[in-house]
């Protein structure tokens, strides 16, 4: 009889990689969001740098999606792990984060496992 998984049979390296590429791609469009939120306050329509692309409905729905996940389908110590982890300006490293938490290695290491899988699911990535 097979192990059964809370996980589903997928490269964890690679869904760990693809989460860290969203939520690194995540705090640059909320900076790109809260930049446009400014112009339109003070009434410039135009962009001030140049644009390439045109994706502003995109980028505003992955900032929403991203935010939802991340207020939603985490707990509160699972969302301080990929806070501390991805979304910190400085980048911190995981023996760090989890004393700065009290937190030992081993639950540290399995609440960051699972908060990468709810978050991959959240955002249907697996």
């Amino acid at each position: 009889m097979g192990q059964l998984s809370f996980f589903p049979d997928v490269d964890e390296k690679e869904v760990r990689s693809l989460v860290a590429k969203e939520l690194k791609l995540y705090k640059a469009l909320k900076i790109s969001q809260q930049n446009k939120k400014e112009l339109d306050e003070n009434g410039i329509s135009s962009h001030i740098f140049p644009k390439l692309l045109e994706n502003d409905t995109e980028k505003k729905f992955k900032v929403i999606h991203m935010e939802r996940a991340l207020e939603n389908s985490l707990d509160s110590i699972e969302r301080q792990i990929i806070e501390m982890k991805y979304l910190n300006p400085e980048r911190q490293n995981d023996i760090n984060i989890y004393m700065e938490l009290g937190l030992q290695k081993t639950p540290y290491y399995e609440k960051k496992k699972v908060a990468i899988f709810q978050l991959a699911s959240s955002l249907g990535i697996i």
